[in-house]
């Protein structure tokens, strides 16, 4: 299927905020400015009450799930772009200097890597060694609001995709002798610390693109000896196929998804096949649209996301290949938090494409 190879692209990664807001705002024009009057005493309100009961030292837990609750449901109940006008003034209010103790929802609103979702981000809500000086450095309120933050639905479904994904390729290897892989916009590749083929040797090469070169180097250090090689590469320059990657038995895209409107992701998909061998496979993820912290990730965390229904991942899928060439199914994870969609080429494996 053609699409156009002219599609404009955010910075070299696509990895930004920006993008995400510009793909969920039109202009605030179309926004009535009585309803915005009444929503943002609504806002208010439900902000004030957050803030009077961490000003009473009530349990942090329940605070967070109300106001995230409350969020939710705000969100869901006014349009698009009037909402993107309520985001500032939460992020504006007293009530965020307790929310910011919590590390996870800290390093989240100050992007000290530049950008939204980065590696460290997921480390975080991982609860992966490598972040337990940046969540003990935190207050004692910051440690009890992220016992909350790190338990929520979407932090567990983050959790079991990284799961996932290791378990696709342990049976990528269990398939196919010397399998090889790609992840796309690979952050600190956490998955291949739980991958059982990579630690018998079982794979010929593990491939990890990300536009970071912090990222690019902690993988190099922290897997260095093993399959696994982590380069330097953004959306931008797999679409122009500026890298000699060869072909791959599986490459994946765990948490790019969530930025990429749906040109982009249809084009990423169409170029990523090209990258699959005859029996490979392309696996990608989404955060769904029926998650309930998207209000709170999108005011306090600045961390906005596409998120996506299964019905949503099917468009990406029928925009970008012929279902007629390839097998493809869309599932959700456990709690349905997170939607996933795999694309496998029809072939025999190790066929000559």
């Amino acid at each position: 299927m053609a699409l156009n190879p002219e599609l404009k692209i955010d910075e070299a990664s696509l990895i930004t905020s920006r993008l995400v807001k510009k793909h969920k705002s039109t202009s605030a024009e179309t926004v009535d400015p009585a309803e915005l009057k009444t929503r943002a005493a609504q806002l208010a309100l439900v902000l004030d009450l957050a803030h009077q009961a961490f000003a009473r030292e009530e349990p942090a837990g329940p605070i967070v799930d109300r106001l995230a609750c409350r969020l939710h449901e705000l969100r869901r109940d006014v349009a698009p772009d009037l909402w993107q006008e309520l985001i500032p003034l939460a992020q504006q209010h007293r009530v965020a200097d307790y929310l910011k103790q919590d590390p996870f929802t800290r390093w989240s609103f100050e992007k000290p890597r530049g950008y939204s979702g980065d590696a460290t981000l997921l480390d975080i809500y991982y609860k992966h060694p490598s972040a337990n000086e940046i969540v003990a450095s935190s207050s004692e309120l910051g440690r009890a609001i992220y016992a909350y933050t790190s338990e929520a639905a979407s932090s567990v479904a983050g959790r079991e995709r990284r799961d996932i994904l290791a378990k696709t390729v342990d049976e990528t290897a269990a398939r196919v002798e010397n399998a090889e892989v790609l992840a796309i916009a690979c952050g600190h590749l956490r998955e291949a610390e739980l991958s059982t083929a990579l630690a018998r040797k079982q794979l010929k090469r593990w491939i990890g693109l990300d536009q970071d070169p912090v990222s690019v180097g902690t993988v190099n250090r922290d897997l260095a000896g093993t399959a696994v090689e982590a380069m330097d590469g953004s959306v931008r320059g797999l679409l122009r196929r500026a890298y000699p990657l060869g072909t791959f038995d599986l490459v994946y895209a765990s948490g790019l998804y969530d930025y990429l409107p749906l040109p982009v992701g249809a084009r990423l998909l169409q170029r990523a096949m090209e990258l699959v061998k005859p029996g490979g496979e392309f696996l990608f993820a989404n955060f769904s649209n029926e998650i309930t912290t998207d209000g709170y990730m999108e005011t306090f965390m600045d961390w906005p996301l596409i998120l996506r229904s299964a019905d949503d991942m099917w468009d990406i899928i029928n925009a970008a290949v012929d279902r007629n060439q390839v097998d493809a199914e869309v599932y959700y994870g456990s709690n349905r938090n997170i939607v996933y969609g795999s694309i496998r080429r029809r072939g025999e494996q190790g066929a000559p494409a």
